[in-house]
């Protein structure tokens, strides 16, 4: 019989509770993180067969979606662990074993966290302005990852660079370097607007040394690299990353109802909930949040069930993300303008969650790209074609 995971209803209170304080205090959500280990959050990802819940990226998006209904920057960097362990364990479903170490590091408690993102480069994971050097026994890696959320936990981060030792046929390298690995360093940079308890620091690569057994892929630069690794990527980044920001207008909804239902007037005798507008913004933002949800569950269960959408893959996985991170933007924004001034207010909730809810729209892929993507795609237009534009 399968096992069962179930997040705790008085731990999740607790996370509700404390996200402000990390919020204020700028500081890693550590208490959550390790009540999450001890809860084997961590592990539900992971085939039973090395020791997890099996859970697929639909069953992953739920639990996503729950925990950041409390905690969204918690939900938010642990889901960077859950993305490589959830897409590796469908490729080994699918047959191909040979990153099952990734899943037996990952029975065994190590955490993976996410080095793709890097300044100056528009195409995350595609491209790359980290240099993987080819030399005996694997590469070695010099550059700037940015965004580095699970700082300080992780013990396993995947990164990519670009191998150009043939200039005509780049290659992106994707990789998993250790905490214990030589040259490189941390630098303690985070201090944002929103998803502050994500703790993303940059890590600066210095030639760091990954062997060939902890290469993962080795695939072209750009889209004609997108196989079932680097797709399998996208799916779970995104796919949760859509959950997470969905989640947090979901709370911003509910914060607003219960609000306006105990908020008197004096202009109204039955109170703010019986103001025309508030109802209608209310209505507003119920409605866009009754489009969200389907979606990101359709294309999770298609992706869970392995339906084959081809090339629509990509379309589909991109346009469920931004879809729910700009409606879930519009939510939480109409949700402040019915706060009225106390949403201003930093011991206020719904201060917090506007900023969060703002991050979303940072994270790959962004207006831009997901345009771009989605636009060539339905044009039947080669994204690698050059020049990129014209």
């Amino acid at each position: 019989m399968a096992k069962k995971f179930t997040l705790d209803e008085e731990m999740l209170a607790r996370f509700a509770e404390r996200a402000s304080e990390y919020d204020r205090e700028n500081r890693f959500c550590q208490e959550d993180f390790d009540e999450l280990t001890e809860s084997d959050y961590l592990l539900i990802a992971v085939p039973e067969e090395f020791g997890g819940y099996g859970m697929d990226l639909a069953q992953v998006a739920e639990q996503t979606r729950q925990l950041a209904y409390y905690a969204p920057a918690t939900a938010l960097c642990v889901n960077m662990h859950n993305y490589w362990v959830g897409l590796v364990a469908d490729l080994s479903r699918a047959g191909d074993k040979s990153i099952d170490w990734l899943l037996e590091e990952a029975g065994d408690g190590e955490v993976f966290a996410v080095g793709h993102a890097e300044s100056g480069n528009d195409l995350p994971v595609l491209l790359s302005t980290t240099r993987a050097e080819p030399v005996e026994g694997g590469y070695e890696f010099t550059g700037r990852k940015s965004f580095g959320s699970l700082t300080p936990v992780w013990t396993r981060l995947g990164m990519h660079g670009m191998d150009t030792s043939d200039p005509d046929n780049p290659k992106i390298v994707h990789a998993f370097m250790k905490r214990a690995d030589d040259n490189y360093e941390i630098k303690e940079n985070w201090d944002v607007m929103g998803m502050r308890a994500t703790r993303s620091d940059d890590t600066i690569l210095n030639g760091v040394f990954v062997p060939d057994s902890y290469i993962a892929r080795i695939v072209p630069a750009g889209a004609a690299g997108l196989d079932q690794f680097v797709l399998g990527i996208f799916a779970w980044g995104l796919i949760n990353f859509g959950n997470i920001y969905y989640s947090i207008a979901k709370r911003a909804l509910d914060i607003t109802i219960e609000s306006v239902q105990n908020k008197p007037t004096i202009a109204l005798p039955n109170g703010m909930s019986h103001h025309p507008e508030v109802q209608h913004g209310v209505a507003e933002m119920t409605m866009m949040l009754e489009g969200i949800a389907p979606q990101l569950n359709e294309v999770a269960r298609d992706w869970s069930e392995g339906v084959d959408h081809g090339p629509a893959w990509t379309v589909k996985i991109i346009a469920a993300k931004y879809n729910a991170v700009e409606t879930g933007w519009k939510v939480v924004d109409r949700a402040m303008d019915i706060s009225g001034g106390f949403g201003m207010f930093k011991k206020s909730e719904l201060e917090r969650l506007f900023r969060d809810a703002r991050a979303g729209r940072f994270h790959p892929a962004n207006s831009a790209l997901s345009h771009e993507f989605i636009g060539k795609g339905m044009l039947g237009i080669n994204p690698d074609d050059q020049p990129r534009w014209g």
